[in-house]
């Protein structure tokens, strides 16, 4: 039994199914979970949601007479400093696939062998582990989701962990203060695993069964949102599809989010690199992607997804489909700039996913039809055929004929300001 062990928190913040956080409590006496606030990095419209999950996380781990420690600065200094001051034995972490989580994990791991403590690395930020998974045929990692999802489907899962019952805290440790957000929290997403746990609840009791069905429904509120808790690990993956009896095709959504951790663990620099290079010229059109970026194209459900965007960090996985196949097939601007907005917008931006999806849609990443167009006229007329989900984030074509609104190159010039189309849609 050791005395002291840090865990350093990230992508992790709950207690239920917390493995690194369960084997401290088991292997130390007393357990100092930390938090590093980085101001190298900047969380942007999710600092809010940032600051209430480390407060209820905090209140979690002194319900359990524990308490979260809170530091500033670089994560692997920071933890390494408290780790001596407390006479640690050991750090442990969530293993991650991000370039930037590895060489933190590296850097972490040759400063703890240089002070003679124990680093260990466990699972929880995916399903099953990144690397867990090879293709029988060789190579490091599945290029394509289908056989992934096979071996995916077949692979045993480790058991979903409780909350520890007691986290003992050393004496004469100081806490620190949580961060502050200035922005205000937004109404669609308070941050912690309270919250979480609550929203998962009610999901699974009445929403789950019916997720093949209302998924791709625009206007209607029929997917799962728990998106940003999973992208802080305010939910553990694994116990959401432990839970979810009779959603398939929801656990496949949860497949295609472990899929680009084991792409990005393979590939780490997919949020800069084409990962398979096509050789694609990008047209440097400024003007275009800023009006993409406002949700002011003249194609009214590329613009109401980008407006829904701004106004709640947040996008219908459907629109973020067809705005994205918009910007780079359209507009033929580069991916990345269009990935970037994303990333630094939405409430479940993460590095694995954002990354991997936008490359999906520009024919650079996993898709195997590479040259594939998403029509958004079609895909208006289909998924929005009332149009309560344009007028909903465009209230300047409340009075505009359904027929015109999916026929936007027919729209009077100046209906309340709204602009031509940038690019023919015929």
């Amino acid at each position: 039994m050791m005395e002291n062990v840090v865990v350093l928190l990230n992508r992790d913040l709950r207690v239920h199914d917390h493995p690194a956080l369960a084997a401290a409590c088991a292997h130390a006496r007393h357990v100092v979970p930390l938090f590093v606030v980085d101001p190298a990095l900047s969380a942007g419209p999710r600092t809010a949601f940032l600051a209430e999950s480390l407060a209820d996380l905090r209140e979690s781990l002194r319900g359990r007479g524990g308490d979260l420690a809170v530091r500033w600065g670089d994560p692997v200094a920071q933890a390494v400093r408290l780790a001596r001051e407390v006479s640690a034995q050991g750090v442990y972490v969530s293993e991650d696939v991000s370039a930037l989580a590895r060489r933190r994990q590296r850097l972490l791991a040759e400063e703890c062998e240089r002070n003679r403590m124990e680093f260990l690395t466990f699972p929880g930020v995916t399903i099953v582990p990144p690397g867990a998974l090879r293709p029988s045929g060789g190579g490091d990692h599945y290029r394509v989701f289908t056989p992934y999802w096979r071996a995916w489907s077949d692979h045993r899962r480790r058991r979903v962990l409780d909350a520890p019952e007691k986290v003992s805290f050393p004496e004469g440790v100081e806490a620190g203060p949580l961060p502050v957000s200035r922005r205000a929290s937004h109404g669609l997403f308070r941050g912690g695993e309270t919250v979480a746990r609550e929203r998962m609840r009610q999901w699974l009791k009445y929403c789950v069964d019916d997720y093949a069905d209302g998924h791709d429904d625009l206007a209607g509120n029929r997917t799962s949102k728990l998106g940003p808790y999973l992208r802080f690990g305010c939910l553990s993956p694994l116990e959401l599809e432990s839970l979810s009896e009779g959603g398939a095709d929801f656990v496949r959504q949860l497949c295609w989010r472990d899929f680009f951790h084991q792409v990005t663990l393979a590939f780490p620099r997919i949020n800069r690199d084409d990962y398979r290079p096509r050789g694609q010229v990008w047209r440097d059109d400024r003007d275009a992607a800023q009006a993409w970026k406002e949700g002011r194209t003249g194609v009214p459900i590329v613009d109401a997804g980008m407006r829904q965007l701004l106004a709640e960090g947040w996008m219908h996985n459907r629109a973020r489909m067809l705005t994205a196949s918009f910007l780079v097939r359209r507009l033929q601007v580069d991916w990345r700039v269009g990935a970037e907005h994303f990333f630094g917008l939405l409430f479940d931006g993460d590095v694995p996913n954002n990354y991997g999806n936008w490359q999906w849609v520009a024919g650079t990443g996993n898709d195997t039809r590479p040259n594939r167009i998403v029509n958004p006229v079609r895909q208006a007329r289909r998924f929005d055929p009332e149009g309560e989900y344009i007028r909903r984030y465009l209230p300047e074509l409340d009075a505009v004929p359904i027929k015109m609104i999916y026929e936007p190159w027919r729209l009077p010039r100046g209906v309340r300001g709204y602009p031509a189309p940038l690019v023919s849609m015929d």
